[in-house]
Formats: C-alpha cells, sequence, structure tokens
C-alpha cells in the first residue's frame, strides 16, 4: 500500500476519526510518521486536558506499521509491550513524530538473520507545538524472520 493511501484510510479509521486524531504526514519509504491529536470537547478527560487513552492511541500503531514496512514481508513484526509517561497536562492539541532510520532497520535484520526473536525497544514524545513534552510513549517490537526466508538464506545452517 503506498504511504499516502494508507495516511488517508488511517485518517478514516474510527479510532482516530472519532477521536481527533489525524495523521499529517507518511513519508513514502515508511521512514517518517507525523500524528495530531486536537484538543476537543469530546476527547477532554474530567479536567479539561488530554484524555491518557488517546495519548497512547495516537502513538500506538506507528513503530510496528514502519517497521513492518520497511522490513518487508519476510519478517513477522508484533508490538510487545507498551508503557505511557505522563509528563505533564496536554491543555492544547499535542504530536508525535516517528523516525524509523536505515541503520536502525538493519540493525533488525542483522539482529533477527538466524531466526532467533528480536524485541526492541522504541520511545517518542507527545507534545504540544511549543516542543514542551506531554507524554513519553515506549512500545517494544518483536521481529523475526519467517521460516520460510530462514530456509531460502544462503547463511542458513
Amino acid at each position: 500500500m503506498r504511504a499516502s493511501t494508507f495516511r488517508r484510510l488511517m485518517n478514516l479509521w474510527p479510532p482516530f476519526f472519532f477521536n481527533s486524531i489525524r495523521v499529517q504526514h507518511v513519508a513514502e519509504d515508511w521512514s517518517e510518521v507525523k500524528v495530531v491529536l486536537r484538543l476537543r470537547p469530546w476527547n477532554r478527560n474530567y479536567v479539561r486536558t488530554q484524555f491518557g487513552g488517546n495519548l497512547f492511541a495516537m502513538t500506538d500503531p506507528f513503530w510496528m506499521l514502519l517497521a513492518m514496512h520497511q522490513l518487508g514481508n519476510d519478517y513477522y513484526v508484533w508490538d510487545k509491550a507498551g508503557a505511557i509517561e505522563f509528563v505533564a497536562p496536554g491543555r492544547e492539541d499535542v504530536y508525535a513524530h516517528f523516525k524509523l532510520d536505515a541503520a536502525t532497520v538493519d540493525e533488525l535484520r542483522t539482529a533477527a538473520a538466524n531466526g532467533q526473536k528480536v524485541l526492541r525497544w522504541f520511545e517518542v514524545d507527545v507534545t504540544t507545538a511549543s516542543g514542551e513534552v506531554v507524554a513519553r510513549v515506549s512500545k517494544q517490537l518483536y521481529v523475526r524472520l519467517k521460516p520460510k526466508a530462514r530456509a531460502e538464506s544462503p547463511a542458513s545452517p
């Protein structure tokens, strides 16, 4: 799927659409995603700040999706664990910027080359437009080379 098509579909996905979460940008090479969570009357918490569930939701799928698209179909990629640290109240729109560089993708490929599972943590800050950190989100990915790709690899024992 093209990154631009993916962006449009994600913006129509009900958990994002109804909670004012918008994917602003997806790089064509799947190396970068930018997301915004607009503060609206229907997605505020009791004290009128960003609802913590939405802060986590706006970050939830992106590390896995970036890794899946960059690694390709020969790999299993799953979310294994996640955590969020609330740093400050979100009293305005907030943003998350994900960047998965080629060097990190190469590290994942190398670590998974023998068919072992690879567990790797990734972090993203959720910030205001001025850069104030509202939350820090950590996601652990599970990456493993699929059995068929292991069997076809010339480096396999």
